[in-house]
């Protein structure tokens, strides 16, 4: 039996809960003439909140144009918010994992194509989004859209064109050494190398906390130069080896330049950003890193003229062209399989509205190199040609946007431990090939 202080608590309840949707109704009410006006939601009122997973945490210059874009998308649809859930680079795609795994993705993801979209394809986790590609169809050409389409499908929608293999030099620390030029070949790069060090000047300055570094912005370019460009995608169909003499003499660069002091002290102990940082306060002479970042390096930065921008020279006997740089297609925007209809339609505003020919006039503005075929502003920056000029001679594959993230962690570890003196690149090898083996 309820006795007499129950059955007060149970009434001041009822009241309290009614009094809450009370409130919510008033609430819905004052919010829908904007919903509606804004995005269409025929009267409903009500706000829709989509989950977004993304990437953009440093402050590079193209992380600050998206978040901006979607605050501007969130302006013009005060009906529909967009909760960002910001992940460094580093942890980004052990999350997106971990989280596919679980059937958890947000309600809009930030993905990678190839090797890291064909897991989430196969496990229905994305949701095709061919009903909506006309809306691209004038400046996205089929070689960006490829790297996001599976059997047949599209997925998601790029966002930039990444080169990974930028190096950035010291004009002035280079000519103090005899070069007036960056080195053309390897014989060269590592006779700069030795000079530099003579000089008592850090030759590469190295940000590899993360791990990622070594392999996407060195391995990626000096695999490509010995193995040749085929040789990734040849390994995952099981007709080459990462055993083989070629790939094992390009993890050996790694470790002839750890073993030669070529990178600072505290390589390991440093994120990418900070990496840079060493580089721009003229504490060493190159800096290997990605296009993206030429905005801090270069453009935004006082001081931009002193540095100039080169490619991993040819090395002797390499099947590589010597001129390609490693690209890929980058941030993908896909949606999550599954959601209601309400979500759906809202997440695919919001598709349409971020990916655009805006936002690709935005970044290009900044010095971002994109994927689309649109009008270079009048007020882009005046090294946005040079760059295109140095990495327009053909494209390289980016090591982890072909090997599966599994395999990519083993090789990770295995040439940070190479700049530390522990393992050899055969071992290095020898674990990368087991890892994918037993994947297979």
């Amino acid at each position: 039996m309820v006795n007499s202080k129950q059955t007060k608590k149970l009434a001041l309840l009822t009241m309290a809960g009614m009094l809450a949707l009370f409130t919510a109704a008033c609430g819905n009410s004052s919010n829908s003439s904007n919903s509606d006006n804004a995005n269409g939601s025929e009267g409903s009122g009500e706000t829709i909140t989509l989950n977004m997973m993304h990437p953009w945490t440093s402050p590079n210059v193209d992380n600050e144009v998206y978040k901006a874009r979607i605050a501007k998308f969130e302006e013009e649809h005060p009906g529909i918010v967009i909760q960002q859930d910001g992940v460094p680079a580093a942890q980004y795609k052990t999350k997106l994992r971990t989280l596919a795994a679980a059937n958890n993705l947000a309600d809009i993801n930030v993905v990678w194509p190839g090797a890291d979209l064909a897991p989430l394809v196969e496990g229905s986790l994305v949701e095709p989004i061919d009903g909506l590609m006309d809306n691209w169809s004038a400046i996205l050409p089929e070689s960006a859209l490829a790297g996001f389409e599976v059997g047949g499908h599209q997925y998601a929608i790029p966002t930039k064109q990444t080169f990974v293999d930028i190096v950035y030099y010291n004009k002035a620390m280079f000519s103090q050494v005899g070069y007036d030029q960056f080195p053309d070949t390897y014989e060269k790069f590592i006779d700069a190398v030795k000079k530099l060090k003579a000089a008592g000047i850090t030759p590469v300055s190295l940000g590899n906390k993360e791990q990622w570094p070594l392999q996407s912005s060195y391995l990626s370019i000096i695999g490509d130069r010995l193995t040749g460009s085929d040789f990734l995608t040849k390994v995952v169909a099981k007709e080459a080896k990462f055993t083989d003499p070629d790939f094992v003499k390009a993890l050996s660069v790694i470790d002839e330049l750890s073993k030669l002091g070529a990178f600072n002290t505290d390589a390991n102990n440093m994120d990418s950003v900070q990496g840079q940082d060493y580089f721009i306060q003229e504490k060493a002479a190159m800096h290997i890193s990605s296009s993206t970042v030429d905005a801090r390096i270069r453009i935004n930065n006082e001081q931009g003229d002193k540095f100039g921008i080169a490619l991993f020279p040819k090395v002797e006997g390499g099947k590589g062209d010597p001129v390609k740089s490693a690209g890929v297609v980058q941030y993908g925007i896909a949606l999550k399989s599954g959601l209601d209809e309400k979500k759906k339609a809202a997440a695919e505003e919001f598709l349409k509205y971020f990916v655009s020919e805006d936002l690709y006039k935005e970044l290009i503005r900044n010095g971002v190199v994109v994927p689309a075929t649109v009008d270079i502003p009048e007020d882009a920056s005046p090294y946005l040609k040079e760059m295109l000029e140095l990495t327009g001679n053909g494209t390289a594959p980016v090591f982890d946007s072909i090997i599966p993230t599994q395999v990519v962690d083993v090789v990770q570890n295995g040439i940070q431990a190479l700049t530390i003196g522990r393992g050899t690149p055969e071992q290095v090898a020898a674990d990368a090939q087991e890892a994918i083996d037993q994947m297979n």
